[in-house]
């Protein structure tokens, strides 16, 4: 599966700029795996001195901005568990920087290592959730943010996240 085999109906425009962050021609499950071992490669080789900086006041750390990657993917794979089990509750938006005002100061305190090994935990449990369904399960929809998405949508939206942290590591703080 493939991330031009989305529809816009698929997802909510402001997902956009996270599904410009992949690449056309991946694979979903494929890419599920390699971008968890090039994001916790790329975080390594980031120089130690690097992780406490913000590069404007008000600005997330590295280390906060990889807790908020471990916090969206938390819940966007709720969002597919529920969609995939035919469950038509709308499920509401969450406020990424009410998460970051309770966990950044918590995260800037916790050893790189500490953040990595939960990074991978939480991916390789999307992973296996994401295995566990059917062709028909990643076409199932539901409600989220008072938008409708799709399974498939909310795996490809998890990697392009990621990616675009990514990006903005390299764009800004590096």
């Amino acid at each position: 599966m493939k991330p031009t085999q989305l529809q816009q109906n698929e997802y909510a425009p402001f997902y956009q700029p996270y599904l410009d962050a992949l690449e056309e021609n991946i694979n979903l499950m494929d890419e599920l795996e390699i971008s968890l071992y090039k994001t916790i490669q790329f975080i390594q080789d980031i120089p130690m001195d690097k992780f406490d900086y913000r590069y404007a006041e008000g600005k997330w750390t590295i280390k906060e901005i990889i807790q908020h990657i471990i916090d969206a993917e938390r819940v966007f794979s709720y969002r597919a568990l529920r969609f995939s089990r035919n469950d038509k509750t709308e499920l509401p938006g969450y406020d990424e920087n009410l998460f970051a005002d309770t966990v950044n100061p918590i995260a800037n305190q916790r050893h790189l290592k500490d953040l990595l090994m939960e990074l991978s935990a939480v991916r390789h449990s999307t992973i296996a959730l994401f295995k566990s369904f059917t062709a028909d399960d990643f076409l199932k929809t539901g409600i989220a943010s008072e938008r409708e998405m799709s399974v498939r949508a909310v795996g490809f939206i998890i990697i392009g996240h990621q990616n675009h942290h990514m990006r903005i590591f390299k764009q800004r703080y590096l």
